[in-house]
């Protein structure tokens, strides 16, 4: 059992070379305002890139390509980006490094904003790790940062300077856009999506709504049940005579899995959760008594997955996991003196599996050692698990 995080290790790695993103169909416009088809690799960006890489044809070799000599690149039917030469200003919202100052700083730079509504009045988005901003212009115009800002006063109190309101207001004024209406648009991605959508629409203009066609299936729920190899060790720190090695036992388990697929990456990255049923029951004799191990538990991992896609139909994926465990009547039964009842500490565990056409899946999995007697401070505990999981999504 010890050497399993070793063997999960070299399983990890030698399936990173199948960690492929195609190259999608696409386009680019370079300095020279000359159209080129190509094939980009989409990556499905969560931060808006810098660079992307393309070919010319599927044979040619990779290139790669920046804000030096592109106006504007798309991938069909899935994003686009657009350089745009801006102000932006990068306040951090955290207590501890927010601004004093209400006004935003503002600070130019050539970016690839990506385009979410195109029409008489379009939205861009900003987004570098926990930063996010957004971007509009009207009739072609220079483009321009919508304006939210954390922001502390002189006693240390957060203010919000809302100033994009009265931007949206005074600049994208039709007989549907009333004060009210502005006064609801939060500073995210789906009001400001809505509320340009509204505007267009009211302007009797054509546009296009790039979000609309990239709306995917982001959750999956699963049964999971399977079976575990585990074993428990016991050992008593004053003395010897009740230590007790329980031998490796076969017991089925089952889970729910729900899933939550991150809107980026290609749906590569998922957060799991997955109540689990399990029981462990063993027998040992002693030199001078029986011992009986009945430990049964709900455990709660919750986790992180990764996929590396095969083709349509097939991907692998590797998990890691923090366990919450709640044990229920679970208990050390010595024939003789004092019984130990079982409460554990959480612990991690670590996944490898296959998943075919997003419904059937297997999944080998290695759970770190877990204490189960730490209420006991005299005894030392050992609790080890590898399970087998087959997955059916239910949807």
């Amino acid at each position: 059992m010890r050497r399993q995080p070793l063997l999960f290790l070299i399983t990890i790695l030698s399936f990173n070379c199948y960690s492929q993103i195609s190259f999608e169909k696409g386009y680019y416009i370079n300095d020279s305002d000359q159209k080129v088809e190509c094939l980009i690799k989409n990556v499905d960006w969560k931060n808006n890139p810098t660079k992307f890489e393309y070919k010319l044809t599927e044979d040619s070799e990779k290139k790669i390509a920046t804000t030096k000599t592109i106006k504007e690149f798309g991938v069909l039917n899935a994003s686009k980006y657009r350089r745009c030469l801006v102000n932006i200003d990068r306040s951090r919202n955290t207590v501890g490094e927010m601004s004093n100052h209400r006004k935003p700083v503002f600070k130019e730079e050539v970016l690839f904003l990506k385009v979410l509504i195109e029409g008489k009045a379009s939205l861009y988005s900003f987004e570098d790790g926990n930063l996010n901003r957004y971007f509009y212009n009207k009739d072609n115009a220079e483009v321009e940062q919508l304006v939210f800002k954390y922001y502390l006063t002189p006693n240390d109190q957060v203010r919000e300077n809302k100033r994009y309101k009265q931007q949206l207001f005074n600049d994208l004024k039709c007989s549907n856009v009333t004060i009210d209406k502005v006064e609801n648009v939060d500073y995210n991605k789906g009001d400001l999506i809505n509320f340009f959508v509204e505007y267009n629409k009211c302007s009797n203009e054509e546009f296009i709504n790039f979000e609309k066609k990239q709306k995917k299936n982001l959750f999956n729920l699963s049964i999971r049940p399977g079976f575990s190899m585990s074993s428990l060790s016991i050992d008593q720190n004053v003395s010897n005579l009740r230590d007790t090695d329980f031998d490796s036992e076969m017991s089925f388990r089952f889970g729910v899995e729900a899933e939550l697929i991150m809107p980026f990456n290609k749906n590569k990255w998922t957060v799991i959760l997955e109540p689990t049923y399990q029981h462990f029951k063993s027998e040992k004799e002693l030199t001078t008594q029986n011992v009986k191990a009945d430990y049964k538990s709900i455990e709660l991992p919750i986790g992180v997955r990764h996929y590396f896609f095969l083709n349509e139909n097939s991907k692998i994926f590797v998990n890691g996991s923090y366990i919450i465990d709640f044990s229920s009547n679970s208990v050390v039964d010595f024939e003789f003196g004092t019984d130990l009842e079982i409460k554990t500490r959480n612990n991690l565990a670590f996944g490898v599996g296959y998943k075919y056409n997003n419904r059937y899946s297997l999944e080998m999995r290695y759970h770190t050692n877990r204490e189960v007697l730490y209420t006991h401070p005299l005894w030392d505990s050992d609790f080890r698990s590898f399970s087998i999981i087959l997955g059916y999504a239910l949807f």
